[in-house]
């Protein structure tokens, strides 16, 4: 089991309007991986002359991770892209430093200004249920939703329709997604582009679906409707969103945008 996900810096990002696929190293509990600017056994490249060839290390930890600050003079900031600007700092030649958030970017101080990659924890546990008598090891939650974050309000915004009606074979677009939740004050500065990106993580990295050749083609019907359609049958279909749910959306109708709003 997957512990942590790292999206490796480059022009593929999850959510991007570039065609492509982000890479990504793929972590499970007790795995290492070092991060800098090149070198033997550096798995994430920074490439800044001002970064060490080996400035650090990420270590996956059951359902979080750690990370080790191998400089000795500069501090590395890990910010929760979930947050309203939280974020801690590793101190230099802190090591294994605990790493809370689900959302994260590391940030390097370099010569450019800063390096940065991206770090995802999607397996975080959430008690759903007893241990039952007797102790033993304890379940994981195949699907770990944090019904707290942004990416799940994407995902009650998608199968609202269905929800209401269920004959209702319509998906909202992603326009009216960001038209939808742009009421709430979390959401305030919410984007096409951040709204495709939580698609991609809940696709990709949650409910790890199985897309095939559907995502291949360019254009937002073809590359994410397939991917909207999948998430909304399987959320619904699991109970992963139900209508109790429906309460963190803003009254229908509050807030609409004109068009140009809505696409920025």
């Amino acid at each position: 089991m997957e512990t942590i996900i790292v999206q490796l810096p480059g022009p593929a990002q999850w959510g991007a309007d570039e065609p492509g696929s982000p890479e990504l190293i793929h972590l499970g509990p007790g795995d290492i991986a070092d991060f800098g600017r090149g070198g033997t056994g550096v798995r994430i490249v920074l490439t800044d002359p001002g970064i060490s060839r080996r400035a650090g290390q990420l270590e996956a930890a059951g359902d979080y991770w750690r990370l080790s600050n191998f400089s000795r003079s500069v501090s590395y900031v890990v910010e929760n892209l979930e947050g309203a600007g939280e974020y801690l700092t590793v101190a230099p030649g802190r090591l294994g430093a605990p790493v809370p958030f689900e959302f994260s970017r590391v940030v390097l101080p370099a010569l450019s200004g800063t390096a940065t990659f991206k770090v995802f924890a999607p397996q975080h546990a959430y008690l759903g249920e007893q241990s039952a008598p007797g102790g033993g090891e304890q379940t994981v939650h195949p699907f770990a939703l944090d019904p707290t974050s942004k990416y799940f309000l994407v995902l009650v915004a998608l199968c609202e329709p269905r929800l209401r009606d269920p004959s209702d074979s319509a998906l909202p677009g992603v326009g009216q997604i960001v038209e939808r939740l742009r009421p709430l004050e979390s959401c305030r500065d919410l984007t096409r582009s951040a709204v495709n990106y939580h698609i991609d993580y809940l696709a990709f990295a949650k409910l790890r679906l199985d897309l095939g050749e559907e995502t291949a083609t360019g254009t937002d019907g073809g590359r994410t409707g397939a991917k909207r359609a999948r998430l909304a049958s399987v959320a619904l279909r699991f109970g992963l969103v139900r209508e109790e749910h429906l309460g963190l959306l803003p009254p229908r109708g509050a807030g609409r945008l004109t068009a140009q709003e809505a696409g920025a």
